[in-house]
């Protein structure tokens, strides 16, 4: 096994696309190639077919290497919560919600084993494993606890690429600060460096590129010019902020930015839909000009329902529900509940607490563990919202909630595979007039369902509906990820990596 790590100089550098850009080249050359990262802090995870739960970063990376996802390309993943809690996912079972400091202290070995023998596994199948580090290998505060880094490039011996992003300013001295930050020992294992996300005339870098490489030793083996149309999974939440979508459409689609939003990949779909652009609503913005609104994922239903009180923007959901569409998915399904029963205070420390109340339901924490599924349903019958009986969709469950519908709302899917509202496995979320909701992660992904939504949309638009047509979305995805070979192959130095992986 040929082990290449990429390690950044900050967050957000751009390790997760380097290393799928990597895994689609190798792969399209033939190699056996896997992603790898020991330890990821998201709230972006996927449900692999084995019903594991993984980040979405390492699904993104297998994707683009053409490979089947699953949790051993990601052994540990910690799911933020609350008061420096998260949840820990190791092998894609849950292990527990903790606190950092405990663990650091109690649960360290645990996960360190769970790492060696995630390597273990995948060297079974693979001839190369290209690792993402996390953050910044110079965390100095942290070096003797760090699990995603410098440790992982000793245990596998891993040759280390350090990625940095200029368009962030002070490359240099973020490139010069962590090579001299790392020990001796870990400053010889960085083989060469890429500068990420440049805009401009690279030919204004050089003196400054012969400095750095005086300084470290180290080559630079590439400038990579920002991606400006390339259309790829983020990783966290942090990524919205500079993430482009479609805007100033004839339709504008609304995604209510929860302060714990998670899944939010969810959406991605309706970017490619014709006449549709996307809109990040924050929870104090006033909703105006929008023709739908979806209510995403949260990793904290409950105090994110009370952060929708605080900036009145629960109030402006339920007076906007009589004008256009509501969907919810996942934790967005459960605040459409009249109420959300948390009596032992496992979601949060408020407890019970008053949903939105635009669905006649309750949900209900701590009656089950948490569903891990990949699913698959059909709708039950034709919607004021465009969707038609017995259309087949299929998506994954992230929940640790269970839904009661009452006599009033009608369930929206019937369950072929999948837990969906309760234990029975028979329904799926909850329909009534323009208001619906669903456990169902990645429903948006299915373009049939997809395309009935949106033409519904059209049609009140005073637009002609599209029907069913070429899934642009999908085509996409594939050639999105071959364009972000590409773009790698013709700014870095390839060869260099040719003599990496023939070295013994």
């Amino acid at each position: 096994m040929k082990y290449i790590m990429f390690q950044g100089t900050s967050s957000n550098a751009g390790k997760t696309l380097t290393v799928a850009a990597l895994c689609n080249l190798l792969s399209r050359k033939g190699y056996r190639v896997t992603p790898f990262k020991s330890q990821n802090m998201s709230l972006n995870s996927y449900t692999t077919i084995d019903n594991d739960e993984m980040s979405i970063a390492q699904v993104m990376q297998a994707e683009a290497a053409g490979i089947e996802p699953n949790c051993h390309m990601n052994p540990i993943l910690l799911k933020p919560k609350e008061d420096f809690t998260s949840q820990v996912i190791v092998q894609g079972k849950p292990a527990g919600d903790m606190r950092f400091d405990e663990y650091q202290e109690n649960f360290r070995e645990d996960a360190l084993k769970a790492i060696h023998e995630s390597l273990d596994y995948l060297k079974e199948d693979y001839d190369i494993t290209v690792i993402e580090g996390a953050g910044s290998p110079a965390e100095i505060n942290m070096y003797d606890r760090d699990l995603a880094n410098m440790l992982i490039a000793r245990i596998t011996d891993a040759d280390v690429i350090l990625v940095a992003d200029i368009d962030r300013g002070g490359v240099f001295a973020s490139i010069v600060g962590t090579y001299y930050l790392l020990p001796e020992e870990d400053q010889k294992r960085i083989k060469a460096i890429i500068i990420n996300k440049f805009r401009g005339n690279a030919d204004v870098l050089k003196s400054g590129i012969e400095k750095i490489e005086e300084l470290t030793g180290v080559p630079v083996i590439g400038i990579v010019p920002f991606a400006e149309n390339l259309n790829i999974p983020e990783e966290d939440s942090a990524s919205l902020s500079i993430h482009q979508f479609n805007e100033n459409e004839k339709i504008t689609i609304g995604t209510l930015r929860l302060p714990r939003i998670a899944n939010f990949t969810d959406i991605d779909p309706l970017d490619y839909e014709p006449d549709v652009g996307i809109k990040l609503v924050d929870i104090y913005d006033d909703f105006e000009g929008i023709d739908a609104l979806i209510i995403p994922g949260t990793r904290n239903t409950v105090n994110d329902i009370e952060e929708l009180k605080k900036s009145g923007a629960f109030d402006r959901i339920k007076q906007l529900a009589k004008k256009i569409p509501i969907i919810g998915i996942c934790g967005g399904y459960q605040m459409l509940s009249k109420e959300i029963i948390d009596a032992e205070c496992k979601e949060s420390k408020h407890g019970t607490v008053e949903g939105l109340g635009l669905l006649d339901m309750v949900t209900e924490f701590g009656q089950i563990e948490k569903v891990v599924k990949q699913s698959e349903a059909t709708v039950i019958n034709d919607s004021d919202l465009g969707f038609k009986k017995d259309t087949i969709v299929t998506g994954y469950e992230l929940h640790e909630g269970i839904t009661h519908l009452s006599d009033n709302v009608e369930p929206f899917l019937k369950i072929i595979k999948g837990n969906g509202n309760d234990t029975d496995g028979i329904y799926d979320g909850a329909i009534k007039d323009n208001v619906c909701g669903t456990y169902f992660h990645g429903i948006f992904h299915n373009f049939e369902f997809r395309r009935q939504f949106t033409d519904m949309l059209r049609v009140k638009k005073g637009l002609d509906p599209l029907g069913i047509t070429t899934d642009e979305f999908k085509e996409a995805k594939t050639a999105n990820y071959d364009q972000l070979g590409d773009l790698l192959a013709d700014n870095v130095d390839m060869d260099f990596f040719e003599k990496l992986l023939k070295e013994e």
